[in-house]
């Protein structure tokens, strides 16, 4: 009797704690809703719920930001979980190899990918409460994952924009400046990438870290929380085709059953929301589309706010939507979610189990060949998923060849790497290395091609065999000694591995010579773009020896001591063809008209890629700045160009160019530099069609789509003659993102379609855009005076990820001269 005595006094004594919890807020000491809540206030109020209920909240610090803002994960359930939890969590886990047993559903909710759709961290707080009190029965059978914001550094941009730009009280009228936020928007994270768009391919260090928390659960559900325009209704799943073929019919069918759960409530209140349309499952690197791949129920829940909404704002048909508001309705369909999981957790298990079955692909092994720095470069990303990878035997294997898009043979040998479908991630690798995704709807939401083969620059044979491998052992990079006595100290110009040698031999003064023509010497040849550092060049830096063998271990680069600079085919070294390498100051436009995205894009490059100084210069003040101060100034794509570029600044860029001034244009850039001004690059003409043709209403989205391309593959042919392609073979795998199309160059057309290259060998592109582009410039060098303009009509460097274009970006920074 007293102990049944004491579980009671126990019980209700944790029912009790539980009840006393305060809400958001009370701990906040204002109406959750009345103001935007900064970070640091939102970690106090999960550490408050983790010291005050730790038999319930288990919170843990899994990174840093690049602001140094932490990345929090809230373990939440009951008391009798959260005692047996790493056994939870292993037990879920054994159904990714064998048959597992668990009767717990594992529920992920990620808030604030988005900074400025900032109502979801708002959310976050009021959920877990709701949770911990009103909903807890939901926790008997479910452990909830909550992290409170993906992306702090660009949420506190936002909320701390906003909060000084406000009105007290706040104005409801959209015409307000804390309405309209400026180009340096908190949506992004502090390099300006778009986290919600790097679940593959794991570019921030945001991903980094929160993928790795993520493979320790695998959860059976996960919910991206977003923001869309502010006269949006609210969206949630099901989601719209296409859906990629993986996605198996229960994960189809859950996301209706969980949109039906969602649906009652909303009715219940009056509010409206939409399903099945615009929000795809395809790209494979979003936060609904990359959980679908390892097994989970991923979804993506849509608030209509955004950054535009503040603290509340009048739509268009004249209603006020509040920031109150928006919590609501993201809360519940947060707790419907769970609420749902909670319910069916035993099908949930089950499924999952099921899911990672062996799958029955058509392609059993991919094999890939290549230079072995950019396999070693796959070989990091596949690490960080968790992805297994080995090396074959020596022998020949037929396939289907990337490189030519047809069955073909390639011989093996150790230095191939092999990734085979017979592991847990089985589904993920189907669909990163597939050579062509299948659409079952044109209409899409991003790219449609993706293929890690095309984007390291690798061949590859995609084989309907398993194939044998062994471990992979990474061939070692071998240090010779630099002899005081050797003349120069050689490598060659390969990847992008050699060009971030390059800068920190730059950065440390060494100073480094390249070869236009291939050589030989010493029984070796170098092909073009290979280095050469001289120990006459650097005869009066101290510790040149020392800098040099401490650089080149850093980066892993073999160099081969020469006895003397006379070549035995080729030129020698004193030749006009083996040139200095100019230790270059660069400057890159920042503000409109540049794109944030496209912008971070080059700011990732330099300052965690390539690791060289970089000088950004703002749009509002760029005319009051002196350019001859800058070797090399680069203008990211963008839109208003055309607009931004007047006849003065022009004339400017081109004085500066023909004085020796290096000028890269990328993507939308280039339109600001047509017309006349004294650049060569000119828009190619498109025949115009007299033919009227007259379109049904309904059907006039779904007919432009032939004049779109949506982020495709081509192969293009490459003069690797040109400084600017260095490094690379007669073919280069392009991804476009649209169908801007430009004449060829005169001289220094570089890169660029030919004949029967404007089909895509992977991904969608229009019957009317395939024509534009046919027969036009992807990369080229104008030679103007002294200087020269570089296009870049293809993005080299997109998201971070198209591990092939970084070595033509760094040969326009370093070897174009």
């Amino acid at each position: 009797m007293k102990r049944l005595l004491l579980l009671l006094t126990t019980a209700l004594t944790l029912s009790l704690s539980a009840q006393d919890i305060k809400s958001p807020s009370e701990f906040l000491g204002y109406e959750l809703g009345t103001h935007f809540t900064r970070h640091h206030e939102v970690v106090d109020y999960y550490q408050y719920l983790a010291k005050n209920a730790p038999d319930q909240v288990l919170l843990q610090e899994y990174g840093k930001t690049n602001e140094r803002r932490p990345l929090l994960i809230a373990t939440v359930s009951t008391p009798s979980n959260i005692r047996n939890i790493e056994a939870i969590r292993t037990e879920h886990l054994k159904s990714t190899t064998e048959a597992g047993n668990s009767p717990i559903a594992i529920v992920w909710l990620s808030y604030n990918v988005h900074g400025n759709e900032s109502v979801s961290t708002e959310a976050s707080m009021q959920t877990i409460y709701d949770l911990l009190t009103q909903k807890k029965e939901y926790l008997e059978n479910t452990v909830v994952l909550i992290d409170p914001c993906i992306n702090p550094d660009g949420r506190d941009r936002y909320v701390n924009w906003y909060n000084q730009y406000k009105n007290t009280p706040n104005n409801i009228d959209p015409n307000s400046k804390e309405h309209h936020e400026g180009w340096w928007s908190g949506r992004s994270n502090h390099y300006m990438f778009d986290l919600n768009r790097d679940w593959a391919w794991l570019t921030q260090v945001e991903s980094q870290y929160r993928i790795k928390v993520y493979n320790e659960w695998l959860p059976h559900v996960h919910v991206d929380f977003h923001e869309q325009g502010v006269d949006s209704p609210y969206y949630f799943a099901p989601a719209a085709e296409p859906y990629h073929e993986v996605i198996t019919p229960f994960q189809r069918a859950f996301q209706a059953t969980i949109g039906k759960n969602h649906a009652k409530y909303f009715d219940t209140n009056g509010w409206f929301y939409f399903t099945k349309e615009v929000f795809d499952l395809l790209y494979p690197s979003y936060g609904d589309t990359y959980p679908m791949y390892t097994g989970s129920i991923g979804m993506t829940y849509e608030q209509g706010g955004s950054g535009r909404a503040g603290l509340g704002i009048v739509t268009g048909i004249g209603d006020t939507l509040t920031l109150k508001d928006r919590i609501a309705h993201h809360k519940v369909t947060g707790l419907s979610t769970v609420e749902v999981a909670s319910k069916n957790a035993i099908e949930l298990n089950k499924e999952f189990e099921k899911f990672y079955a062996n799958k029955n692909y058509t392609y059993k092994s991919y094999v890939l060949d290549g230079d072995p720095d950019r396999i070693f470069a796959l070989t990091k990303l596949l690490d960080m998923h968790e992805i297994a990878y080995g090396q074959v035997k020596p022998t020949s294997l037929k396939g289907f060849k990337y490189s030519t898009g047809k069955t073909g043979t390639i011989k093996l040998s150790k230095t191939n790497l092999v990734i085979n479908i017979d592991q847990p991630k089985s589904t993920l690798v189907k669909v990163l290395f597939e050579p062509m995704t299948k659409l079952s709807d044109s209409v899409t939401y991003d790219i449609t091609a993706w293929s890690l083969p095309y984007a390291y620059g690798l061949d590859a044979i995609a084989s309907q065999n398993l194939i044998t491998k062994e471990p992979y052992v990474r061939e070692k990079v071998t240090k010779p000694s630099l002899p005081p006595s050797a003349y120069a100290y050689l490598t060659e110009w390969n990847s992008f591995k050699d060009a971030k040698f390059l800068a920190g031999l730059l950065k440390n003064k060494i100073k480094v010579r390249y070869s236009t023509k291939p050589f030989s010497i010493e029984g070796k040849t170098y092909p073009r773009g290979s280095l050469i550092i001289t120990k006459g060049d650097n005869q009066n830096l101290k510790s040149f020896l020392k800098n040099l063998k401490k650089i080149s271990d850093k980066h892993e680069i073999s160099l081969h001591p020469v006895a003397s600079g006379l070549v035995d085919s080729g030129k020698d070294f004193g030749s006009n063809h083996v040139q200095m390498i100019k230790e270059p100051k660069i400057a890159m436009l920042s503000g409109k008209p540049t794109s944030t995205l496209k912008f971070g894009e080059i700011w990732y490059f330099f300052e965690q890629q390539l690791n060289y100084p970089l000088t950004v210069i703002d749009s509002d003040y760029l005319n009051r700045i002196d350019l001859s101060s800058y070797d090399i100034l680069i203008l990211p794509s963008g839109s208003g160009y055309i607009d931004f570029m007047d006849i003065a600044f022009k004339e400017e860029l081109n004085d500066w160019v023909l004085n020796g001034g290096k000028l890269i244009a990328m993507g939308g850039a280039i339109k600001g530099l047509l017309g006349e001004n004294g650049f060569a690059i000119e828009s190619k003409a498109v025949p115009i069609d007299s033919t009227l043709n007259l379109e049904v209403f309904d059907e006039t989205q779904r007919e432009s789509i032939k004049n779109n391309i949506t982020g495709a593959i081509f192969k293009t042919k490459v003069d690797n003659t040109h400084p600017l392609a260095y490094g690379y073979k007669d073919t280069y795998f392009t991804l476009k993102n649209g169908s801007d199309a430009y004449e060829y160059l005169s001289k220094g057309s570089v890169v660029y379609l030919e004949d029967g290259q404007n089909i895509p060998v992977a991904g969608f592109a229009g019957s009317e855009a395939q024509k534009k582009i046919a027969n036009t410039l992807i990369f080229g060098v104008e030679s103007h005076g002294s200087g020269q303009v570089i296009y870049m009509v293809d993005d080299p460097l997109f998201r971070g990820f198209w591990e092939n274009g970084k070595l033509l970006f760094a040969n326009a920074l370093f070897m174009v001269n």
